[in-house]
């Protein structure tokens, strides 16, 4: 490759130079763009695969103590998850907004976008905290001072076990709790690229960054609404 006006720098060189964010081994953006998006899809394969465990256990152990999981269910709080449902929805009308902004080039709107989401996240977390509490001063953190005394007493005509009980807390704190985890980093995430916004980093050529930051957070909302149904709403009418 011949050098540019004697400078002694390369064409691929001199590209690079006038794009900050074009890393050396890329050999332009788009190669960039698509290398980013395709790690991306991989890493959400193997979180497809580690929540999909999670759920498969969760349904064996639900057909084999059909009652207790009834009951589990009915205990926890219907209008908070449907309220963490909802604010879901809306983040992720955010970030779908976001990344358009940011191929349009509009950044005051784009920050303002990743505010949001990032509101809407910390909502979440703060729903699911008042959740926790609550289950916490009912003794259904399974840990050895639990107990399934409630349940029993709303459902005297059933046989509850509060071992069995406890299995359905175990596998709601683990999914929930790993959710929140990810719901934490995925907020941590957006702060960042937040801040990288109000610097003006993003433009119409360059946004990469705000797409897979929203191909993970559409994940975690999409976990949620499956987790939604499993634990809040099958076998809501009662065992």
């Amino acid at each position: 490759m011949s050098d540019r006006a004697g400078t002694g720098t390369t064409p691929l060189a001199v590209e690079h130079a006038d794009r900050a964010e074009l890393r050396h081994h890329f050999a332009d953006v788009v190669q960039q763009r698509n290398a980013a998006s395709l790690g991306m899809w991989w890493f959400l394969g193997t979180e497809i695969m580690f929540f999909g465990g999670m759920f498969c256990g969760y349904l064996i152990y639900r057909r084999a103590y059909f009652p207790e999981f009834a009951a589990g269910s009915i205990s926890l709080n219907l209008l908070a998850g449907t309220l963490n449902t909802a604010v879901l929805i809306c983040s992720s009308l955010t970030v779908a907004l976001a990344v358009r902004a940011s191929q349009l080039g509009k950044r005051k709107q784009l920050v303002n976008l990743l505010l949001a989401t990032i509101f809407f996240g910390v909502c979440f977390l703060v729903v699911k905290g008042f959740e926790w509490r609550k289950e916490y001063t009912e003794h259904h953190i399974p840990t050895f001072y639990f107990s399934a005394q409630d349940m029993v007493n709303k459902h005297p005509n059933l046989h509850i076990d509060p071992q069995h009980a406890k299995i359905f807390f175990s596998l709601y704190f683990a999914l929930t709790g790993v959710h929140a985890l990810h719901m934490i980093v995925g907020i941590g995430i957006f702060s960042v690229i937040t801040f990288m916004a109000w610097r003006g980093k993003f433009n119409p050529e360059y946004h990469t960054p705000v797409e897979i930051a929203g191909l993970y957070w559409h994940f975690v909302d999409i976990v949620w609404i499956y987790l939604f149904p499993l634990l809040y709403l099958i076998d809501r009418r009662g065992p």
